[in-house]
């Protein structure tokens, strides 16, 4: 894909950015959980692990080297699976209440999904001589 690679940094800033809206909201608290808050820190928070991820995985995009778009894949996997599981832990019940899930909580895992997408498909110029031996 032709813009596979400012597609995929775009949605690691999305993904950042997503760590500062509301996740989800908690009735019996009457409050708003994001990337970065929970109630006495119960969840993490995943924001920061976001951040970290996010900044490598634009590194890896921007490069434009063989070995950079691998390990941008392996980079992405790690980033979807702490999604999937910080969308689990934010959006399960406990002790019959379910919170109520907001928008940066789906904002975040699409983001992620998308990211894990983009790097799949890595937009390289391969030279002749690369070409004739694959």
């Amino acid at each position: 894909m032709k813009y596979s690679q400012w597609i995929g940094i775009a949605a690691a800033i999305i993904l950042v950015i997503a760590g500062f809206l509301p996740w989800t909201y908690h009735p019996d608290l009457d409050k708003n959980f994001t990337g970065f808050f929970t109630e006495n820190n119960v969840y993490g928070k995943p924001g920061r692990v976001f951040i970290v991820l996010s900044a490598i995985t634009i590194m890896f995009f921007a490069v434009q080297r063989i070995w950079a778009k691998r390990w941008n894949v392996f980079m992405c996997a790690i980033t979807l699976s702490y999604a999937i599981k910080s969308f689990i832990v934010y959006s399960g019940c406990y002790r019959g209440i379910c919170p109520d899930k907001k928008a940066g909580l789906w904002i975040m895992l699409l983001s992620a999904i998308l990211m894990m997408a983009m790097s799949l498909f890595p937009d390289m110029k391969l030279k002749a001589e690369e070409k004739l031996k694959s």
